[in-house]
C-alpha cells in the first residue's frame, strides 16, 4: 500500500510546485508574443513589481528601473540593483534620501528634477542628473533608451499648493519598441491627454492631491494608452474607488483599445 500514497504524493507536490510558478503575485511580464510582434517580443520585456503607493522596480530588458523609491532598503529585499532611478517630485512619498542611499550602487543614476537635486546631499548629487519637463537624456548604461521628462502638476485652485507647474517630472521611457508613462503627481493636464502612442501607462488618482478618478478616467480615455495600472491611489480620507475608474473606461468608446491592470500597491493594507 505504501508505493500508491507514495506516487499520489508525489503526483500533489508536482502539480502544486507548476501552479505555484504559473503565477505572478505583484510582478507582471509585459511582452507581445504575436506572431507578427515576433521582433519586439523578442527586444522588449518589462517586467513590473509594485512595491508600495507610488514606488515602483522596472525590469527593462537586462536592465533595472527603481521608480520613486522609498520605504528604506527592507522595502528592496530581494529585488535587483538599480541602474537608474527615477524620482518624480520632493514631497516623502517619492524622494527619501536615506531609502536612496541605501539601495544605490556605485554605477547607479539618478533622475530628477531641479527642486529634488537642491534637497539631496552631495554624496548623493554626485551620482544625479537634473531633468526638467520637456528634455529628454539617453545613459550609457541603456543606450537606446531615452527618458523623457514630462510636465506633472495641479489645476484645481484648491490645490494649486500642492503640485505648481513646473517642479516635478512626470516620464516617460521609450526604447523605440516601448514606450512607458509613469504620471507622477498630477491632474488630467493637456500634456497628459496629448500623449500618444503609449504602451503602459501608471496614472495616479488621490484626493486631494491629484485628482478623481473621473479626471484620470477621462485622460486615459483620451491619449488611450494600450494598458493603464492605476498606481497611486491612496489619499486624504483612504483608497480611492480604483473600480469605478475601471468601469468607466469599460464604459468609453474606446474601451476595446484600453485595457485596465490593477496590481497590488498597497500589500500593507
Amino acid at each position: 500500500m505504501k508505493t500508491p500514497v507514495l506516487f499520489s504524493l508525489l503526483l500533489l507536490v508536482f502539480f502544486s510546485c507548476k501552479d505555484t510558478n504559473q503565477k505572478t503575485s505583484e510582478a507582471q511580464l509585459e511582452k507581445t508574443t504575436t506572431p507578427e510582434n515576433t521582433i519586439e517580443a523578442i527586444e522588449t520585456s518589462i517586467a513590473i513589481t509594485p512595491i508600495s503607493h507610488a514606488t515602483m522596480v522596472l525590469q527593462w530588458n537586462e536592465n533595472v528601473i527603481y521608480v520613486d523609491p522609498v520605504g528604506g532598503a527592507e522595502a528592496f529585499e530581494g529585488q535587483p540593483s538599480p541602474d537608474v532611478i527615477l524620482v518624480t517630485d520632493i514631497h516623502g512619498d517619492h524622494f527619501n534620501e536615506e531609502t536612496l542611499e541605501a539601495v544605490i550602487t556605485e554605477k547607479t543614476v539618478i533622475i530628477v528634477p531641479k527642486a529634488v537635486m537642491e534637497k539631496m546631499n552631495p554624496s548623493l548629487q554626485s551620482q544625479t542628473s537634473i531633468l526638467n519637463n520637456g528634455t529628454s537624456t539617453e545613459l550609457k548604461m541603456m543606450l537606446g533608451v531615452k527618458f523623457h521628462a514630462v510636465p506633472m502638476y495641479n489645476l484645481r485652485e484648491e490645490a494649486l499648493k500642492f503640485h505648481p507647474q513646473g517642479r516635478g517630472n512626470g516620464y516617460v521611457i521609450d526604447d523605440g519598441n516601448k514606450r512607458v508613462y509613469i504620471s507622477g503627481d498630477t491632474e488630467d493636464i493637456p500634456e497628459m491627454r496629448s500623449l500618444e502612442n503609449i504602451d503602459i501607462a501608471f496614472v495616479c488618482m488621490n484626493l486631494p492631491y491629484t485628482m478623481t478618478v473621473q479626471s484620470a478616467a477621462s485622460a486615459v480615455v483620451a491619449f488611450k494608452p494600450k494598458k493603464v495600472y492605476p498606481y497611486h491611489y491612496r489619499g486624504a480620507e483612504g483608497m480611492s474607488d480604483v473600480g469605478v475608474f475601471r468601469d468607466l473606461i469599460k464604459k468609453s468608446s474606446v474601451s476595446n483599445q484600453i485595457e485596465v491592470v490593477q496590481l497590488d500597491w498597497y500589500p500593507e493594507q
